[in-house]
């Protein structure tokens, strides 16, 4: 696995940078807003995230370790990959997204590519309490819009089932409260996530 690169800022397009480490390029995505701070001829220390699929291998990173915490973080939410979450990083700083996460600001979790309200609010879900800043009401608002206690046992059975708990809490909001927690269950796995 690769850490980080050590070497020289040889090419710069769009959203990759080339660094020339020891007579090889390695391409390397980088965040609209870290783009800037690659500077050509410039030796330089990257922190990388490597994407290994079929029929892909991406590098993707940052001059900032606590940034690629940040975006080994936003991986770990249901449906962000990586272009997801470095458009994210795009935004501004680490604080300014960490910040967006904790307070709940899904309109600004939207303004990046690829992220629509629903994945913002799952963002938020999933990460407010992680990323080092002390959630705000906003971000406990999105967290309770599904309207279910987050202690109810149904919950948790889908939760223990592998669904996240703002897909659980969805499924069970348009179940009968009134039934069994078994057969509320059963109810919210036939309904469609």
């Amino acid at each position: 696995m690769i850490r980080y690169l050590f070497g020289e800022v040889a090419e710069k397009n769009l959203d990759e940078v080339t660094i020339e480490v020891a007579g090889v390029g390695y391409g390397v995505k980088v965040s609209a807003y870290d783009y800037e701070s690659f500077i050509l001829g410039q030796k330089i220390k990257v922190f990388v995230y490597e994407n290994i699929k079929e029929d892909t291998y991406d590098l993707y990173g940052s001059t900032r370790p606590e940034v690629m915490v940040l975006f080994r973080q936003l991986l770990s939410v249901k449906n962000v990959g990586p272009k997801v979450a470095m458009a994210l990083l795009g935004l501004g700083s680490d604080k300014t997204v960490k910040e967006a996460i904790a307070g709940g600001d899904v309109k600004k979790l939207q303004s990046a590519k690829g992220v629509g309200k629903r994945a913002a609010e799952q963002i938020i879900v999933e990460l407010r309490d992680k990323v080092g800043l002390i959630a705000s009401e906003d971000a406990e608002g999105v967290v309770t819009r599904g309207g279910v206690d987050v202690s109810d046992e149904a919950v948790q059975a889908l939760v223990a089932l592998g669904y996240s708990e703002y897909d659980a809490q969805s499924a069970l909001k348009h179940t009968d409260p009134g039934l069994s927690t078994e057969d509320r269950i059963k109810q919210a796995l036939k309904g469609k996530f």
